[in-house]
């Protein structure tokens, strides 16, 4: 089984940084696409970035320029810099992979359990 862990969340005032470090544990045979997704109260999950294998890079547009997403597959680990940190970034903050098996006939979503970011103003 895959479990995921996310780390180096907390709180932090506006314009400062963080970062964050989601690692998956498991006999993986492939990682697909990597991200980090980030939620708040009452509102719907909110992609912020995503890498895939090949090295393409996605993000939300209310992060380009600040954050910076990267991979390191010998860890099977996702990174996420954040800096010029801003209140409207304070959210719950969630890893995500697509993953295989080699015994598996196709990838599969896993999901951290998240860590908490707080910007004050």
């Amino acid at each position: 089984q895959v479990q995921l862990r996310e780390s180096g969340g907390g709180l932090v005032q506006a314009g400062g940084s963080l970062r964050l470090s989601c690692a998956a544990s498991g006999s993986i045979f492939q990682i697909d696409t990597m991200g980090w997704y980030r939620q708040t109260p009452g509102k719907q999950r909110e992609l912020v970035a995503t890498i895939t294998s090949a090295g393409i890079i996605n993000y939300a547009d209310s992060v380009k320029g600040r954050f910076t997403i990267s991979r390191e597959d010998a860890k099977s680990s996702v990174y996420l810099q954040m800096n010029s940190l801003k209140p409207e970034d304070t959210a719950v903050y969630s890893c995500n992979m697509k993953v295989k098996f080699i015994s598996w006939s196709s990838f599969r979503d896993y999901w951290g359990q998240g860590t908490q970011v707080t910007v004050s103003s």
